[in-house]
Formats: structure tokens, sequence, C-alpha cells
């Protein structure tokens, strides 16, 4: 494991940082706008804008990294995004905080899109598990971290801003600094839905289940609480052993995933959230507080991993120059869900109550594992997952005519497309 991240070790020390500062962030705007008396209306077009401005990072930060590269992008965006929790702090207006969010969205967009083919980059078939579930470790633990810092100060001052600010600045530092040798430029980066379902069916599947699901979540899961518990600190502790237990299974998945294979880890932690959601539908009214929190860090320990892993799988079939066209498209998959997600789930919620949440994400989680069972059996002559294109190793060798390469090409084409 050492030798998979030390290549992306100055990488993951930036993303640590800077996410920390955008956890805060997501905590401490609604607080402080709820504070102002800003209508809940004004608040969820906040949310919206910020969708919207991820959205059109997701289209345009391939762009932007294919003219001027990884780490230039990188830097831009930070310094953007470091400057937008100062500007909140300074203008108390729903209408500049809606396009400052907007903002922020697009300035995270690109910077996940940089920093996943970034790893992408760098990462091999056969340790690209444990690359990106290190990440999402990472992301979901200091953002959780970024969420607790907002017992630091008052909330109606401006210190806090200035904290969330200093973050994503310093973020930057360790990218600006180090050795490690950037990705080069992509030859293609605007997003092709169809092409990146081409490369792999089921993990542009898994990306998007999983924003369905996990967006339900994210926007939810106080309902739950709520309807199960009078509780008013349940939330906080329910969502915060969610997000640790996610944490916690990124690297035994993540191993998993590099061993057993990206499909059958995919299945493995889908059917267990689909148990896990049942139990809580069945049972949740009758648990007291510990066994729902410890119920939830179970669930984030299923759930949580499937992002990574899709991620993973698809580019394991990807080469080299479409990592960031990929990149971006999974991201877009991903926030779609995410966006989606709320509004199923919500419908659920109204006719079924708290629990309809967990019958929402139970069903996405059945589906996928059920789509994911039917491309294995598919075939029983399948590639494996740790896939190598024997056309890469033809066009290093430069030793076979172009005749030869087609004719290979055409029948990896074949057979990958039964596979994926």
């Amino acid at each position: 494991m050492k030798n998979a991240l030390a290549p992306v070790a100055t990488l993951l020390v930036g993303v640590s940082i800077l996410l920390t500062g955008l956890g805060l962030q997501g905590t401490l705007l609604p607080v402080r706008a709820s504070l102002e008396a800003f209508s809940t209306l004004s608040i969820g077009v906040m949310g919206a804008f910020y969708f919207l401005g991820f959205t059109l990072g997701c289209l345009k930060g391939g762009e932007l990294v294919k003219n001027v590269g990884h780490v230039r992008v990188f830097l831009a965006m930070t310094a953007l995004g470091s400057a937008s929790p100062l500007v909140h702090g300074m203008i108390l207006d729903p209408i500049a905080w809606s396009l400052l969010r907007f903002l922020t969205g697009f300035c995270f967009a690109v910077l996940f899109v940089v920093i996943e083919s970034w790893l992408n980059d760098r990462a091999s078939n056969e340790d690209r598990g444990i690359v990106f579930s290190t990440y999402v470790m990472i992301t979901l633990t200091v953002m959780a971290v970024g969420q607790m810092m907002t017992l630091l100060y008052d909330p109606t001052g401006l210190e806090l801003f200035l904290i969330a600010s200093v973050l994503v600045s310093i973020g930057a530092v360790p990218v600006a600094l180090s050795k490690s040798q950037s990705p080069d430029l992509p030859l293609e980066a605007d997003v092709d839905l169809k092409k990146l379902f081409g490369i792999s069916p089921s993990g542009s599947v898994g990306c998007f289940c999983a924003g369905l699901a996990n967006g339900a979540f994210w926007s939810l899961a106080p309902i739950f609480t709520a309807s199960v518990s009078d509780d008013p600190s349940l939330a906080a502790l329910f969502m915060t052993s969610t997000v640790f237990g996610g944490a916690l299974a990124q690297w035994p998945m993540g191993y998993l995933s590099d061993k057993l294979g990206r499909r059958k880890a995919l299945v493995v932690a889908s059917a267990a959230g689909t148990l896990v959601a049942s139990v809580i539908i069945i049972s949740s009214a009758n648990f007291g507080t510990g066994e729902l929190i410890l119920l939830g860090a179970v669930w984030g320990f299923c759930a949580f991993p499937m992002y990574a892993i899709a991620i993973a799988y698809t580019n394991d079939y990807t080469e080299a120059s479409d990592y960031v066209m990929v990149s971006s498209g999974l991201l877009l998959l991903f926030g779609a869900g995410a966006v989606l997600g709320p509004f199923f789930a919500s419908t659920f919620i109204t006719y079924l109550g708290g629990v309809g949440l967990y019958v929402w994400t139970g069903a996405i989680h059945l589906i996928l594992g059920l789509y994911i069972l039917q491309r294995i059996f598919r075939r029983e002559s399948a590639p494996t997952d740790h896939h190598i294109a024997f056309g890469d190793a033809l066009a290093t060798a430069q030793t076979a005519s172009q005749v030869y390469e087609e004719e290979i090409q055409y029948q990896e084409d074949q057979d990958a497309g039964e596979d994926r």
C-alpha cells in the first residue's frame, strides 16, 4: 500500500486540507443563513446554485485542464475557492450568497476533476482500488472534521469564514511545491457520456446509483432520525457515525476490490447495503439511540465505498488520454444522482414515513447489485477485472503491423463490450 500511495502523497495532503475548509463551509453557511433570518426558500436556492455550479464545473473542468494543465488549474481553483468564504463573511445577502455558492460549486467540481484524473494517472490497475479508497476515506473524514470546526467560534462572527478561506488556500501549497510529476495534458477532455458508458456500463451505473443513494442520505437523514426519536442530538450523532463508518470501510473494500475484483466487490457492498437498509426499515422503531448510531455506521460502511470502487473499475478500462474526460463524466453522473435522489426519496418518505429513506436506498442498492450480477454472468469467458489492454503493449513495443493491431483491437472491443 505504501508504494501505491507514495506517488500521490502530496496531492492527498493538499486535498485533505482544502476539503476540511469545504466541510466547514457546508455547515457554517446554512447555520449563519438561519441566524441572519434568510428564508427557507433562499437557503434552498443557495443549495441549488451550488449544484448548478458543480454541474458546470464537471462539464468545463476537462477543457480547462486540457488548455493549461493540472497544476495551474488546481492553483487557480483553490484561489477562487479561498476567496469565496471571505466574501460570504463580508456581504450578508441571499442573492450574493447564491452567486458565491455557484462559484464554490464550480471551483470544487473542477478540483475534483483534477484530483481524480491525477490519481488515475498515477495508479495502476493492481492498486487503483486502494488509491481511490484512501482518497474517499480522506474526503469523508476531513469533511466531518470541518463540520465539527463550527464549534470553535460563534458563527455570527467572521472567524469561521477566515478559517475556511485559510484552509482552502493552504491546500494548494503541497501541490505547488511537490516534485512529483504531474500528468500530461489530455487529448480528450469534453464529457462524452455515450463513450463513458461504452467504456464501462457497470462503472457508470455504479457512480449514478451511488449518487442516488448517498445524495438522498445527505439531504434527508435528519428527517429519518426525527421520525424515530425526539432527541435533537441524534441527527448529528447518526450522520457522524455514518460518515466515519464509510471512512473506515474504504481501505478494506478497496483491498477487496483489488484482490477479489471490482464488480464482485460492488455486488458485496450492494447486498450488504440492502440488508442493512432492510434491518433499519423493519426494526428502527424499536431501537435505542446507541443501536441506531451503530446501524448508521454499518450502513455507511456498506454504502459509501461504492463510488470509489465504481471509479476504479471504470478507469481499469480507460486509456490514459481519456482520464480527464472519464473523471468529469463520472462526477457528472454522481452529481446528477445526488440531485435526483432526494426528490425520489422524499416521495417515499411522504407515504411511508422516515423509513422511506431506507426503502429508497435499499431499492437502489438491490437494483445495482442485480445489474452488476447480470453483467458478471453475461459471459462465462469474460476477461478479468485486472485488464491490461494488449493493444497498448503492441504500441509500446512497435513490433506488429497496423493490420495486426487493428485485428487485436477489434477482438478486444468485442470481448470488453460483453464484460463491462
